[in-house]
């Protein structure tokens, strides 16, 4: 007997489960329909669908659409027994597996609106996750929260709290599912509330609607030119704009199988990401921010060939957003994986935000990396002197509007400026959402006649966006605008650090003086080496901005992060200036 014929008697080949196909007889179609259940509907029709990996990349459940749409009725049907109605908001612990993705298209077909909402991160504790929970549930006001089993004790406090009605996936499973008359629902109606990863202490609910989140999706689709033979690898987190929409929604509304590992699972073992993509012949697409592609290159070792390990000459599309985009790791990335066969030319930036449902714009696929030097006068308006010489910024290129939106850099006053010229980036299209959930205030605050504010500093370059950093986190000193990643980049070049190490913000010093803040993670506990550190940060922000700055160290994993992992400077610096974060005293 040969081994194949070995592998076909063998008890443990025969119980492996099969994936869902790549490639599907039925024809696809780009999201051109009515609402998100009739796109979950034609794509149940197909063989497609979606599979669940374990941490080291082992196909644990695969879970086709037909049989999710399946589990979803029956999910619809508990909802409605249970006495929720249209609009009722069901808020979901967004993990990523059978059980969320079932519960989150029972509450579509149910009518009520499914509000993902994330898991516990790796620092804060629980009493933290409690809090974060507590709040967004306040602002969206469910009627139920339904969580993971293992959560049942944090996400079961935050419900006490909350005054609302808490149930594992376990309970409500054991609910019963009597037949029920379903909605009828149109692409006015409301989808979903998505918050925004950054939402803790003032949460916005983003208010999406069918038609805009397909009008996104099929500009997804579209925009990266899905072929036949696509398929997905994704380990983005479900409660996160990316994760959700690009990776979770688009593979039903654009019928592409797609391949998951739990978020948790990538930040342990970072590099099974690209196993399973070299494992899955069929991968062609997968999506991280920066700093995903950042640990991959870290954890290669220069004395290992990649090729040794890992397949990658299959990944058409490496989705690149939901952060600044670092053109020096993206070389480090291709320096590190070249020679397992990844391209450089599959690089594919991206720009949006969930106001816009997603995305706002896209590289179109094989253009890569795109980069333009732009002197920092032109983004600082302030002329290049004795003080401050002459630099150059890499800005990169994050491609062109999607499909049927429009896009706008403005001065302060709304006045639209020319080719060029940095300004705030306005955006309109189907896409753009209804509102932010019961706050019209905020919702007044960034859109003004169907053209949304999305906070973001850019300009246009022959149809193409680059975006230059976030409005909110600029550094104004003496007139001077000074971007934040700039000050955290030039740290990052001094030796022991690292993206993520550093997080810059302005304070208002003793004497009513803005200046610079740089808090640096450090991770010597010799005294003279602090001194040492501390010096070298000093000097190298001062050549960078041309003044003086407060310079702290700190433990090592002190600055927060935001559900999806990115730094945030807004937290950090409230945590300074409550005295929360406890710097490291620096001997004079």
């Amino acid at each position: 007997m040969d081994s194949g014929d070995t592998a076909m008697t063998d008890p443990a080949a025969m119980a492996a489960p099969a994936p869902t196909p790549t490639e599907d007889a039925q024809p696809r179609r780009f999201a051109d329909f009515a609402t998100l259940g009739d796109a979950l509907d034609y794509a149940a029709a197909g063989e497609r669908g979606l599979n669940f990996h374990d941490a080291r990349g082992t196909l644990t459940r695969p879970y086709p659409f037909a049989e999710l749409r399946a589990d979803a009725l029956v999910q619809a049907r508990r909802l409605i027994a249970m006495g929720i109605q249209p609009e009722d908001r069901i808020a979901l612990v967004a993990e990523t597996g059978p059980e969320f993705a079932a519960l989150f298209f029972g509450a579509v077909y149910a009518g009520a609106w499914p509000v993902p909402l994330p898991l516990p991160t790796s620092f804060g504790g629980a009493q933290s996750y409690i809090d974060q929970l507590r709040v967004q549930l306040d602002s969206c006001d469910p009627r139920l929260l339904i969580y993971p089993d293992e959560l049942t004790q944090m996400a079961g406090e935050a419900a006490r709290v909350a005054g609302i009605d808490g149930l594992s996936f376990g309970e409500i499973a054991a609910k019963d599912a009597p037949e029920a008359s379903l909605p009828t629902l149109d692409g006015e109606s409301i989808a979903y509330l998505q918050y925004s990863s950054g939402s803790t202490r003032f949460p916005h609910g983003v208010a999406i609607t069918h038609h805009a989140l397909l009008n996104n999706l099929a500009a997804h689709g579209h925009g990266m030119k899905l072929e036949p033979a696509d398929r997905c690898v994704s380990w983005l987190p479900w409660y996160h704009d990316m994760g959700l929409v690009g990776c979770f929604l688009s593979p039903v509304a654009n019928q592409v199988s797609t391949d998951y590992l739990k978020t948790e699972d990538f930040a342990r073992r970072p590099l099974a990401w690209l196993d399973l993509i070299s494992r899955n012949t069929g991968t062609t697409l997968s999506y991280s921010p920066t700093f995903g592609y950042d640990i991959c290159a870290r954890r290669m070792s220069s004395q290992t060939k990649a090729s040794d390990r890992f397949d990658l000459s299959r990944w058409r599309v490496a989705g690149n957003g939901a952060d600044m985009i670092r053109p020096d790791v993206m070389q480090s990335f291709v320096d590190a994986f070249g020679d397992a066969g990844f391209k450089a030319s599959a690089f594919l930036p991206s720009y949006g935000l969930a106001e816009a449902t997603l995305a706002v714009s896209i590289m179109p696929p094989g253009e890569g990396i795109v980069v333009e030097l732009v002197e920092e006068t032109q983004l600082s308006g302030v002329a290049a002197g004795e003080d401050r010489p002459q630099r150059f910024r890499a800005i990169v290129n994050c491609g062109k509007p999607v499909r049927d939106m429009d896009v706008e850099i403005r001065e302060e006053d709304d006045t639209p400026l020319p080719e060029r010229a940095v300004g705030k980036v306005w955006c309109r299209g189907p896409s753009v959402m209804v509102g932010y959930f019961r706050d019209p205030d905020a919702t007044d605050a960034c859109m003004k006649g169907g053209w949304l504010d999305t906070g973001d500093m850019g300009y246009m370059s022959d149809g193409y966006i680059y975006i230059v950093g976030r409005a909110k986190d600029m550094i104004i000193v003496n007139g001077r605008n000074h971007w934040p990643q700039d000050i955290e980049w030039a740290v990052e070049q001094l030796p022991g650090f690292k993206q993520g190490d550093i997080a810059a913000f302005a304070i208002t010093t003793p004497g009513g003086e803005e200046t610079p803040a740089v808090l640096v993670q450090c991770r010597t506990s010799d005294g003279d080496e602090r001194k040492r550190l501390h010096d070298a940060i000093k000097e190298r922000v001062r050549a960078v901005t041309g003044m003086n700055c407060v310079v702290e160290l700190v433990p090592p994993r002190t600055l927060p992060r935001t559900s999806s992992g990115k730094l945030s400077r807004a937290k950090a610096r409230n945590l300074y200036l409550t005295g929360e974060i406890k710097p490291y005293a620096i001997a004079a």
